[in-house]
């Protein structure tokens, strides 16, 4: 069986995020880019999958900056192939975009599951999972913390809010949102990875032509402004009580 896991890089929160003098996206010298934490999650699920016996890992992702270290990374905890997109792919791609040069990257492969993380910190115009799901017509299943694969079903542990967990039973082919995996991603030593470079190979393929398609058109970005909105109320309890009934009063509250 083919696990196939599209992964995203994503601006690194811990950097500082400049804007470009356009007005409309991040700075592209001044970023770091990283891997989406719920597609590392995604990743190790597959591995996981792998160690008991379903199928082999098919790790896919664009080539931007830092893309050839995160698949050597796949490599080095478990994937057994490693398919680079190549193309222009600027930093504003849309997720609707995105999803269409995966889905046209992965028809190839026939995947009888695809594990992508449940979202990343910039979706703009909606989750990759759920579109490529649209495109192939497979169920979707999204939030995902555990998968058991068995007789060409997939049961999924899905969790809700309040602590809330339920059970389901996923027909193949499928497409899963991971939220978490059964276990922490586990961590690869920089000599195995190093290790890795010298025998794992990255393929490479041309992505499809983007197609924008119905995503969002970002017209400013900026940073969040000072502003005066917050006042402090002092002295005692009824000092106080008397201030915000006025207030309230006065904004057409009372």
């Amino acid at each position: 069986m083919n696990i196939v896991v599209p992964i995203k890089l994503v601006p690194d929160l811990v950097e500082e995020l400049l804007i470009d003098p356009g007005g409309a996206w991040l700075d592209a010298s001044a970023l770091r880019l990283k891997l989406n934490e719920f597609d590392d999650h995604a990743m190790e699920q597959a591995i996981l999958l792998k160690e008991k016996g379903a199928g082999q890992v098919i790790v896919v992702a664009p080539d931007v900056e830092g893309a050839d270290d995160v698949l050597y990374t796949a490599a080095a905890k478990g994937a057994d192939r490693l398919i680079k997109l190549t193309g222009n792919f600027v930093e504003s791609v849309s997720n609707q975009a995105l999803a269409r040069i995966f889905a046209n990257a992965i028809e190839p492969l026939r995947p009888e599951l695809i594990l992508t993380g449940v979202q990343a910190h910039n979706d703009l115009d909606g989750s990759v999972g759920p579109q490529l799901a649209e495109h192939f017509g497979m169920r979707y299943v999204g939030y995902v913390s555990g998968v058991v694969v068995y007789d060409g079903k997939v049961e999924v542990r899905k969790e809700y809010p309040g602590g809330l967990i339920a059970e389901m039973q996923v027909t193949l082919p499928a497409v899963i949102g991971i939220q978490a995996a059964e276990k922490p991603p586990r961590y690869i030593p920089i000599s195995k990875i190093r290790q890795t470079m010298k025998t794992a190979k990255i393929e490479t393929q041309p992505a499809a032509e983007q197609q924008p398609i119905g995503a969002r058109a970002i017209r400013r970005m900026f940073q969040p402004e000072v502003a005066a909105r917050a006042t402090i109320i002092e002295g005692d309890a009824e000092a106080v009580a008397g201030k915000l009934v006025a207030i309230f009063q006065e904004q057409g509250v009372l």
